[in-house]
């Protein structure tokens, strides 16, 4: 049932007067999400002109960012920072109608295979054995080699449908996974890839960097090669060759703000290179909302 104050406030969307459209532009805005589907009835029924159907995709974008801008702030201000719910959240702006139930199902099953694969008596190098048996053996996940710097990489949407995506966007998902499996599975942010370590120990997401030093690190695990297990020394030689220090941010884990916030930058520079400067804004702005004290 539309509202008839709603409809007459549509009706006014290709007033010619920019003050009366701005006026109503920010009147309907204020209705929030709950407003698009009877912006996008009107969209559909194309009764209109070419003024009302551009202002009227404009205002439903405008909702929808909207939207995703105030749920990264409640994500940020939450507790745990859940990473699938980091993720979920990027690929809403990408995908604003898609369905987030059938993507929670889809990480679900493959977080189900994995534990009926797990059992108490694993070494820690038998249970990530377990994990990228199942991740990259047997749901076929892999790295994007052809397409490595495209912006769907990044969208848990297409990765989900590919089976493939960047080193971080693997990362996470096998970082989700494990954490949601109670290993000791984190992050690591290093500069032009990501990693995941195993720690000695568990800790909670607000003690990294805090609590860990390297000595707590068993080894590192490159989920953009099917979890290849990597040592110290190897990140001593990426590091060389990359001519960066040798960081100790670059052998710690990090938290899970940080690869929200490396996702968001992902996202930036993909949409640089395609020239896409409305997008560049917008993100821009999602991730200054994550990098603000």
């Amino acid at each position: 049932m539309y509202s008839n104050e709603v409809n007459a406030l549509i009706t006014l969307i290709e007033d010619p007067d920019e003050d009366i459209y701005t006026q109503v532009r920010n009147e309907l805005k204020n209705y929030g999400e709950s407003i698009i589907p009877q912006l996008e009835h009107y969209w559909e029924l194309q009764d209109f002109g070419p003024l009302f159907q551009s202002r009227l995709e404009e205002l439903i974008s405008s909702i929808q960012y909207d939207g995703v801008y105030n749920r990264l702030k409640n994500w940020k201000n939450s507790e745990d920072k859940d990473l699938l719910e980091g993720a979920l959240i990027i690929n809403k702006y990408q995908y604003p109608s898609y369905d987030e139930d059938e993507l929670k199902r889809s990480v679900s099953r493959i977080r189900q295979d994995i534990w009926l694969e797990l059992n108490d008596n694993l070494t820690a190098f038998e249970q990530v054995k377990v994990m990228n048996h199942i991740l990259f053996t047997h749901h076929g996940f892999k790295g994007n080699r052809d397409n490595y710097h495209q912006p769907q990489n990044s969208f848990l949407t297409d990765i989900i449908a590919t089976k493939s995506g960047n080193p971080l966007s693997l990362g996470l998902l096998y970082c989700y996974l494990a954490k949601s499996l109670d290993l000791p599975i984190h992050g690591v942010n290093l500069p032009s890839h990501f990693i995941l370590c195993y720690l000695d120990f568990q800790v909670e997401d607000a003690e990294l960097g805090l609590t860990s030093d390297d000595a707590d690190v068993m080894f590192y695990i490159n989920p953009f090669n099917s979890g290849a297990i990597l040592h110290r020394e190897e990140i001593d030689e990426f590091l060389e060759k990359q001519n960066l220090p040798r960081d100790e941010r670059f052998y710690r884990p990090c938290a899970n703000m940080e690869m929200i916030s490396r996702m968001l930058n992902n996202l930036i520079h993909a949409y640089i290179a395609a020239g896409n400067d409305d997008k560049v804004r917008e993100l821009r702005t999602m991730q200054s909302l994550l990098l603000e004290s």
